[in-house]
């Protein structure tokens, strides 16, 4: 009977279990699957989140090159406006007369008036006409030539510098290398004066009736000096020497056979260029010796005008 109970006990307990697991066990798999939903939901969240980030970035990436492809679509606009104004410029400068070069080295070619202090006497010294005085001055004896004559000439001008080795600006400084030829009249007869000619014949000294040959009294001037030209780049020019070297050649010959002498020379002038390396000029130079030529005084005044032609 008792083992009848123990049966019935267990049977009882069985069918209790059985009951109590069939009522949780639908419960606890509404759980399962609802935790299981949860987190499908929290991953697909997720999955959308990275999804969003990753196309968010893809913007950016996507902003920052259309930006680049319009700044670079904005470039050549300012490079096509940088490159037209500059073919506006390179028009503009073909349209500008061109410059022309100048050549700074010159030959010249020059005449006019000239000029000497004192009179030339004639060629006999005192002592062949005694009593007479002194034939240097050319007034005792009579001059041989007027004071005043012609010239013309020639000579280089050759540049040193453009501005006066940096000191001053459209400034040049020239070499000058010239020679003068100075005429101031024929005498006849070899030199002598007419009162020097009638004191011969007086004294029994006649001259041959064939000594009729004329001398020409005229002087060559050989000259170095420096020339300061202005206004430099100008049409218009002036200048001055403020001193030079200048050799003097007399003839006649002095009393005492001397043709020779040192001196200097002062001068200013301007020229025009009137075409390409062609121009126009006019100076005035004083010239001067100290002392003279064995009597014979150099000093005097030239004046005139020029043509240059540079090269």
């Amino acid at each position: 009977m008792t083992f009848t109970k123990t049966k019935l006990a267990l049977g009882i307990a069985t069918a209790t279990l059985t009951m109590a697991g069939a009522l949780v066990s639908p419960q606890a798999a509404a759980h399962s699957k609802a935790q299981r939903v949860a987190e499908s939901a929290n991953s697909r969240t997720e999955a959308l989140e990275a999804q969003m980030n990753q196309m968010q970035q893809m913007m950016q990436s996507m902003q920052a090159e259309l930006d680049r492809v319009r700044s670079e679509a904005a470039r050549p606009s300012a490079d096509s406006a940088k490159v037209e104004e500059l073919d506006q410029w390179m028009a503009s400068q073909k349209a500008k007369p061109e410059a022309e070069k100048h050549h700074d080295n010159t030959l010249f070619f020059r005449g006019g008036y000239a000029h000497q202090n004192n009179n030339r006497g004639g060629t006999l010294d005192p002592t062949v006409v005694p009593g007479v005085g002194s034939s240097r001055d050319g007034v005792a004896v009579g001059p041989i030539a007027d004071k005043d004559g012609f010239y013309f000439g020639a000579g280089f001008d050759f540049s040193l510098t453009d501005n006066v080795w940096g000191m001053l600006d459209s400034t040049q400084v020239l070499a000058e290398l010239m020679f003068d030829y100075t005429e101031f009249a024929k005498n006849k007869p070899n030199g002598l004066s007419p009162q020097e000619t009638a004191v011969l014949d007086s004294l029994g000294f006649p001259l041959p009736a064939g000594n009729t040959e004329q001398a020409t009294v005229n002087m060559l001037r050989l000259t170095a000096s420096p020339k300061i030209k202005f206004m430099q780049g100008s049409a218009f020019r002036p200048w001055v020497i403020p001193v030079g070297f200048e050799l003097s050649i007399i003839s006649p010959p002095s009393d005492a056979i001397t043709v020779l002498t040192p001196g200097m020379q002062f001068g200013a002038g301007a020229d025009y260029r009137i075409w390409k390396d062609i121009f126009i000029g006019a100076d005035a130079r004083y010239h001067y010796a100290p002392g003279d030529v064995d009597g014979v005084q150099v000093n005097g005044l030239t004046a005139g005008g020029y043509l240059g032609i540079g090269f």
